[in-house]
């Protein structure tokens, strides 16, 4: 495995007038913040991640740290070029591409103007945006995407999923985080109902975290970040992200705007609760460095009461409950 070397605003900076000088495919007009020196860099996350830089105000420098995350940087390459025309919302277009350390690959962005999910709700008609990327995923030719390298993906299993979230449940109520009978909704009856029917697979981001979700300051969605993990899979998984990114009543509007039945909206609703739960547990037994109150929050996004739970009754239902 190629090991990469830590990179260092000097070295961001040199690499970049590289890129725009050797092939930044009109990106040459510069980086809206340069300095004698060369352009204005800075880590996107101070003291986290050093493979991802702001360059200037217009642009992002992506690093891939290593093999895999190289090969899955060259396929978003292509894959946003196809899922582009289908969404309506921002895809990150790169204006310049190449190799920052010998097999790694390195991109730079055009930036999505605007904030994160994580700082700004999403208003109605940034459901309705939501909507749109739902809709438009589904209609991404499953074969063109599989041309691309892009991997079929099994569904979970939400029934081995809850198992494993009632002790997880016990735990973060002995912390006082957590009421476990919340969990007793999803019995193992009605998450064998809320099994994935085949059939049903799309083109999934499988990552729409409140940090891949660039957010207006009038709640509208302007872009989707980061499709590196994106699979050919159950579109539920889609749904839970975003329920644990913008709550659970907006993401069930978005999916049911974009044409999805109660089955799979509830299918997406229960991977997210079930998953908030054991991210949490695991976050308090220090298995997970995620922030706690960025855990917590999405345990309470996930489970926000929805009308739909409420009215719908778990049955063997007819087509009209799956996927269009």
């Amino acid at each position: 495995m190629t090991q990469a070397p830590t990179p260092t605003a000097d070295t961001v900076r040199r690499l970049v007038r590289s890129l725009l000088r050797n092939g930044g495919n009109g990106a040459n007009g510069g980086s809206g913040a340069d300095t004698a020196a060369g352009p204005a860099v800075r880590p996107v996350h101070e003291g986290g991640d050093p493979c991802t830089w702001w360059v200037g105000t217009r642009h992002v420098l992506r690093l891939a740290p290593d093999r895999d995350s190289a090969a899955r940087r060259r396929r978003e390459l292509r894959l946003r070029d196809l899922v582009r025309p289908q969404v309506p919302v921002a895809v990150p277009t790169s204006v310049a591409h190449g190799e920052w350390t010998p097999g790694l690959t390195c991109t730079l962005d055009t930036r999505v103007p605007g904030t994160t999910a994580e700082e700004h709700d999403v208003s109605a008609v940034g459901e309705a945006d939501l909507a749109g990327l739902l809709s438009g995923l589904r209609t991404v030719p499953a074969r063109q995407a599989e041309a691309l390298g892009v991997p079929r993906s099994a569904p979970r299993s939400l029934e081995a999923l809850r198992r494993m979230a009632v002790p997880a449940a016990r735990r973060l109520a002995e912390a006082d985080e957590f009421d476990p009978a919340r969990l007793g909704q999803l019995t193992p009856a009605a998450a064998g109902q809320l099994a994935a029917r085949p059939g049903t697979a799309v083109l999934v981001h499988h990552a729409l975290t409140g940090d891949h979700l660039v957010v207006g300051a009038d709640g509208r969605v302007r872009g989707v970040l980061d499709w590196t993990g994106a699979v050919l899979g159950d579109p539920a998984e889609d749904i839970a992200g975003l329920a644990l990114a913008v709550g659970s009543g907006a993401a069930v509007r978005a999916a049911t705007l974009a044409g999805y039945g109660a089955r799979p909206c509830l299918r997406g609703l229960w991977l997210a609760r079930c998953d908030s739960v054991l991210r949490l547990a695991a976050r308090l037994d220090g298995r997970d460095d995620t922030p706690l109150p960025l855990l917590r929050t999405r345990l309470r996004r996930a489970w926000e009461a929805i009308l739909l739970e409420r009215a719908t009754e778990l049955r063997e239902g007819p087509a009209g409950d799956e996927t269009p």
